[in-house]
């Protein structure tokens, strides 16, 4: 592994941003159109990092609810829409990341975010907290042909960086990531907070496993 890279990929929910206080409070207020009391915020972490379908399914069948797909769709609809309109009220980047960014931005390092949250949530939660600024570019769940763990949404981005594999890190919080990296040839680093949905990151074997965003200014491999 090497301790600087031509381009860093970021995954978004878990690794830059601690999203699950706002995506819990938009999963509550669907739940609460079945009568139960929602659900908390580290319960919300379990759930995120496949899709806010995933997360409505996971969450009803905590809660033991067997609805028709119809109403399913129903209660997704009104969970994405209130998300839309609250998207960063209790959201904040992790401690280090914009440190990070900034240092890597400053040394004219090429910054991206590949995540699997689609544009329509992506791009105005970056302006939202400011991080915007820092990615040269953005591949969200909508843009490339297959989401991660494919590797299409790596490969694309290292296409828009111009930058070849073997000089790209890829830095996330889950298998999904790790997956992709892997498949789509990059190194990848694995943050130890993030939504693991309570796997070991190590037992991953990321090339790197983090507790700080800071720590990949000077990484060294695990």
């Amino acid at each position: 592994m090497k301790t600087h890279y031509q381009a860093y990929l970021f995954d978004l929910d878990g690794t830059l941003v601690d999203t699950a206080p706002d995506l819990g409070e938009a999963l509550n207020v669907s739940l609460r159109e079945t009568g139960v009391p929602g659900v908390t915020a580290d319960q919300a972490r379990q759930w995120i990092g496949r899709g806010a379908r995933y997360s409505l399914i996971q969450a009803l069948e905590y809660f033991e609810l067997v609805l028709e797909q119809t109403a399913v769709d129903a209660l997704l609809e009104k969970f994405l829409n209130y998300y839309a309109e609250h998207i960063a009220d209790l959201s904040t980047p992790y401690d280090g990341v914009v440190y990070t960014l900034g240092a890597l931005h400053d040394a004219g390092t090429k910054l991206a975010v590949v995540t699997n949250k689609p544009t329509r949530f992506t791009m105005p939660l970056l302006s939202a907290l400011a991080l915007d600024a820092y990615f040269s570019s953005v591949v969200c769940g909508d843009t490339a042909a297959q989401p991660k763990p494919a590797a299409d949404p790596i490969l694309l981005c290292l296409s828009e960086l111009t930058v070849p594999a073997d000089q790209a890190l890829m830095v996330g919080d889950s298998s999904v990531d790790v997956e992709a990296a892997k498949a789509a040839g990059v190194d990848v680093a694995c943050f130890s907070g993030g939504y693991n949905h309570g796997i070991d990151v190590y037992s991953l074997k990321p090339n790197l496993v983090f507790d700080d965003m800071r720590e990949i200014l000077s990484a060294s491999p695990v």
